[in-house]
This record gives C-alpha cells, sequence and structure tokens, in this order.
C-alpha cells in the first residue's frame, strides 16, 4: 500500500502537536511554578513515547500485515531525538545558564544524567544514518545492525527516568514495561527467524506446504522426506504432461516424474533446471528457470520463448509435446527468494524475464507471505504480456501484491497500461520508499545493466540488487564483455597473453597452455567440448555448470558462460571459469 503525500503530512503534523501545545503553554505562561522543570520533563516522555512507537512498528505491522506502517518508522525515530535533543537543550540552556563546565560537572557527579547522555549520544549516528544515502553507503547489514543500537537507546531512557525520581516509580514502570516486551519480542523474532531459515533451506518443500497447509503439514513432511538427507542435485528423465501457450511465441512445459507421485528433487523458488538434448545429432545442454512454486510437489513448469535462432527454444516449441522424456540434471541457481530474506520484494522484469520472478510471486503466495510484493513488468505488446490472467487473479486474491505493467509498444492497446521502458520515475512512482527493499531483476542484459544503474541512482545499496540476465553467445560476441557478477550469462576476463595472440593468425581461437595446444573455435563451441576435440583432458560431470567438476583457470581472454552456479566468490577472484559453458569471445588461453 502506498501512502499519500496528505497521509505522511497528517502524521508529520500530528506528531508535531504536543511541542505546538508545550510552545503554546510556554508563551502564555502555563507551565506552572517552574516552568524549565516542566519542560525537560515533558520533552523527555515525548522522547521516550517515540522511541516506543517506533520499536513498535515492525511487529504491529508484522502482526497485522500493514506493511505500509514501516514508511512512518523513520520519521518517529527522528521525531524521538529531536525530542531527546531539545531535553538536553533546556536543561543546557536553561537550568545550567550554558555553561560547559557547570554541565559537565554535573553530569559527573549525577548517574541518571551520565546514563541519560548516553542514550542521547548514541541516538547521534542512529539520526546522521538514517537518510536513504547513508543506508546505500553503509549497506542494508552493516545499517541494520548499527540501528539495532535503538534498544540500548530506549534501555537508557527508561533507567534515566527511573532513576531520576526514585520515589513514585509508578511512570517509570509504564514506559520500561513496553520497552521490555518490544525487546523479548525482538529477540524471539530473531531466535525464531534463525530456526526458521534453517529449516526453511534444508527442505524448502516441506516448509512451504506446512505454511500453506497447516493441516496437511505432517503427512506432507513424511512424503517429502523432511527428515530424509536428500541428494544437493538429481540427474535422471521427467516427462512433458501438458503444454500450455501463453503468448504466440511463449509456452510452458509442465514436467512430472516418471514413477511416483512427487518430484524426485526439491527446489528454491527462483532456481532453473539443466535440460539435455540430442539435436540433428548434437548434444545441446541449456538451462531453464522454474515458474511454478516450489510447495506444488507434483510437478514443475518451464516458460519458453521461442527464438528465432535459439536452438533448443525452437526444438521445445517444434518437436517436444505431452509425453516427451526430457533428461535433467537439478536444481540450481542463486536468485532465490523465500520470504526469509526480507519483509518485502520488488520484481522487476523484462519479457521471459517473469519466469524467475513468477515462481517466487507463486510461492509466496501460496505460503500467504505478508509482506510486500511489487511487480514491474515490462512487454512490447498487451498480448506479450506472460502470465496475464494469473497476475490478475493473484492481485484481487493477495492485497499485497501489487502489479505494474509497462508497454513498449503500445499501438491498439486497449488496457490501463504503463506506457515506454522502465524508468526512474516510473519505479519512484509505483514503489515507495524503494531505497528501502529488497529488488530482484530479470530480463535481457542491457535492461538488467540499465535497471541496476537506476536502481543505484534512486538510493538503493547494490547488497540490496539481485539480477539474472540471459544473453545468447552469439549476441554476447558482438558486446563488449558484461561485468562479471550477474545471474545468467556471465563474461569472464583475463589479460591477453602471447599463446592467445599467436594461435590462429588473428582468428578467435583457443589454446590449451600446459597441453601447448590450439584450435579455432566458433562461439556455439565450450572450451570442454573444444578440449575433447583436441584431446586435451579436463574433468566433468553434469555437463551443466552445477558440479564445479571442469573448473580451469582463464590464462587470456574473454569467454560467456550461461550458468555459473558451481563457481564461488574466490573461483571468480581467481579467474577460474566452467569448461562446460564457457564460450570464447575473443583470443582465449586456459590451463589445461
Amino acid at each position: 500500500m502506498k501512502v499519500s503525500r496528505f497521509a505522511k503530512s497528517i502524521v508529520l503534523l500530528n506528531c508535531a502537536v504536543p511541542l505546538i501545545l508545550l510552545a503554546w503553554d510556554a508563551v502564555a505562561g502555563r507551565l506552572g511554578a517552574n516552568p524549565v522543570n516542566f519542560a525537560i520533563r515533558t520533552t523527555g516522555l515525548l522522547s521516550l513515547i517515540f522511541i516506543i512507537l517506533t520499536l513498535a512498528i515492525t511487529p504491529v505491522s508484522r502482526m497485522t500485515g500493514w506493511g505500509w506502517l514501516g514508511q512512518f518508522r523513520r520519521v518517529l525515530g527522528l521525531y524521538a531525538f529531536f525530542h531527546a535533543g531539545l531535553h538536553f537543550l533546556i536543561f543546557f540552556w536553561f537550568d545550567r545558564e550554558a555553561r560547559v563546565l557547570g554541565t559537565l560537572s554535573e553530569i559527573a557527579m549525577r548517574a541518571y544524567l551520565m546514563v541519560g547522555i548516553v542514550g542521547l549520544v548514541l541516538m547521534v549516528p542512529l539520526a546522521i544514518t538514517s537518510t536513504n544515502g547513508m543506508i546505500k553507503r553503509l549497506g542494508p547489514k552493516h545499517w541494520k545492525l548499527l540501528h539495532r543500537l535503538v534498544y540500548v537507546v530506549a534501555l537508557a531512557g527508561a533507567l534515566h527516568f527511573a532513576m531520576l525520581v526514585k520515589a513514585d516509580l509508578t511512570r517509570p514502570i509504564a514506559f520500561a514495561v513496553p520497552i521490555a516486551l518490544l525487546f523479548a519480542w525482538r529477540l524471539g523474532a530473531h531466535y525464531f527467524q534463525l530456526r526458521r531459515e534453517s529449516y526453511q533451506f534444508r527442505n524448502p518443500v516441506a516448509y512451504a506446504t506446512r505454511l500453506a497447509n497447516p493441516v496437511a503439514a505432517a503427512p506432507v513432511a513424511a512424503s517429502t522426506g523432511a527428515h530424509v538427507a536428500k541428494p544437493k542435485h538429481w540427474s535422471g528423465q521427467l516427462r512433458v504432461v501438458k503444454v500450455f501457450q501463453e503468448t504466440p511465441d511463449v509456452r510452458t512445459f509442465r514436467l512430472v516424474a516418471t514413477a511416483g507421485p512427487r518430484l524426485p528433487f526439491d527446489f528454491l523458488p527462483g532456481q532453473f533446471l539443466n535440460l539435455s538434448f540430442v539435436i540433428d545429432g548434437k548434444k545441446v545442454n541449456r538451462s531453464y528457470t522454474i515458474a511454478s512454486s516450489p510447495t506444488r510437489v507434483g510437478s514443475c513448469e518451464l516458460t519458453v520463448k521461442r527464438e528465432a535462432k535459439g536452438t533448443s527454444s525452437r526444438h521445445l516449441h517444434d518437436r517436444v509435446d505431452a509425453g516427451t522424456l526430457i533428461d535433467v540434471y537439478a536444481p540450481a541457481g542463486r536468485f532465490t527468494f523465500t520470504g526469509a530474506e526480507a519483509d518485502s520484494l520488488v520484481m522487476i522484469a523484462g519479457g521471459v524475464g517473469i519466469t524467475p520472478l513468477m515462481a517466487k510471486i507463486r510461492y509466496l503466495t501460496d505460503i500467504g507471505w505478508t509482506g510486500d510484493i511489487y511487480l514491474v513488468f515490462s512487454v512490447k505488446t498487451e498480448r506479450d504480456i506472460i502470465f496475464r490472467d494469473e497476475l490478475d487473479y493473484l492481485r484481487s486474491r493477495f492485497p499485497n501484491l501489487h502489479v505494474t505493467v509497462t508497454l513498449t509498444r503500445a499501438e491498439g492497446s486497449s488496457g490501463g497500461w504503463e506506457r515506454g521502458r522502465i524508468s526512474s520515475e516510473l519505479l519512484n512512482r509505483v514503489v515507495p520508499q524503494i531505497s528501502t527493499r529488497r529488488v530482484h531483476i530479470c530480463g535481457p542484459t542491457e535492461m538488467t545493466e540499465l535497471t541496476r544503474q537506476m536502481l543505484l541512482d534512486l538510493g538503493v545499496p547494490a547488497e540490496s540488487i539481485k539480477s539474472e540476465s540471459f544473453t545468447s553467445p552469439a549476441r554476447a560476441t558482438a558486446q563488449a564483455p558484461a561485468a562479471a557478477g550477474t545471474n545468467g550469462t556471465l563474461a569472464a576476463t583475463a589479460q591477453t597473453s602471447e599463446p592467445a595472440r599467436a594461435a590462429v593468425n588473428g582468428a578467435r581461437a583457443l589454446t590449451f597452455t600446459r597441453s601447448g595446444k590450439s584450435l579455432p573455435i566458433s562461439a556455439r563451441k565450450t572450451v570442454l567440448e573444444a578440449a575433447e576435440d583436441v584431446g586435451v583432458s579436463i574433468n566433468y560431470d553434469c555437463r551443466s555448470g552445477i558440479c564445479g567438476q571442469c573448473k580451469t583457470k582463464l590464462v587470456a581472454g574473454h569467454v560467456t558462460m550461461e550458468t555459473q552456479d558451481a563457481l564461488t566468490p574466490v573461483d571468480r577472484a581467481n579467474n577460474l571459469i566452467l569448461s562446460c559453458q564457457a564460450r570464447c569471445i575473443d583470443q582465449v588461453a586456459v590451463e589445461a
């Protein structure tokens, strides 16, 4: 839910009312026999009230499902800091007559003042880092860690108040109790989140099904093997049981196990399968994202666009029907979201890039996730809106799902769609406080790179952005290498060396430095396939970029990789590539 500017203005005005009334009474001389002391006490109490309101935002929003309340957390925290600062300023200016040494001496002599000053000092970095720019600079992880100091501030404020009154502790206790309860809630929520994440990642299907249908939790857990350690990866055949026409050039293929009522593997929303075909006598491996939810344990679905020059996509569309058996290696991919990683999710899709994001939407709605879900979906024309009817249905059933579709070629369109490509203005308008949210992007490489830069310009921290892109090897050859680190097609780079330069008279060539062998190579052939052609031994297992057996060091040149799941950040830093996925863009040398 997007809160209007009017609503925000009402909240700001209401928060200012107590101070306005205090100032009015001060001018009218209605603050009692000791007006300075009355003003000091009042501003201190207001600071404690705003601290409690700030701490209450998260538990209340999670218990009620009102995620929009989070938009007021920052303003309440700043009001708490403002009143605490004013509390000290009145004490310093009027009570201590603005004498620095006298004030410091008073603070040193009185323990309750020392505790209060500690709380005020700790509020300073919280106020300074409350802007979008500081969130971006610190990164979400460090920013959240720093802002846990608010609990220390709250405890210091309550203790400061209790030590001040000494005798009648009724009011200090009235403040201390909600602070203690909120602190206990935070500790409990953190503990249960750690347990939930641990169980969820060990067995996502049983976890998701339990949330979606608690009554059926026990039998489902048994049938899915919730307490059985399953292999990390599975290989075998799946059967196509149904083919659905989504748009004129997009089809969905529903796959089931060849034996048994459920899939022989578990997966997370956003992961993909590696398919292996024999096309015109040649083995072809391709990766396709699972578009269905892991809660639906009996089948999985792949949604594929038919590309005019796509060997495997044409094969799927033209030759694969119900009953076809397909060789599968599964699952793989780290472009996932299970609901435990953040309290809201923004998804930005271009064309068929909707598929991993649709898996997340289906999963989150299946389990009744209460966080806000935003989808911004760009397609060429109205007829290219994949999953249109289902998105309309889910949006009507789940008010926390917000869908925005924009058409880049809107001629003849009848719907109330947005027009044009995804822009900063559009994102800022349809996603409130986007800089504070987790964002997933999927689409063509050019689109994901431009969108990522837009998000950075809007203040979204780099750590909060995950992307997956797709680029054909032929297209990658004609372009400069893409930046390493994105999911989908990865371009790896190394400094050009003499062996690669001298390979084959300036033509695209591959050199194996240890073996001393070179050969011309096209963008269609992988490094592993070229090694087999010239008799160079490279270990491998899955040939799908998952197992990591074929890791090889890139000595020179540039390659693209359709899958990089088996590479760790350390591997990438050491210029390791997956031979079964790497295709040469220019002169390339590898250590083999």
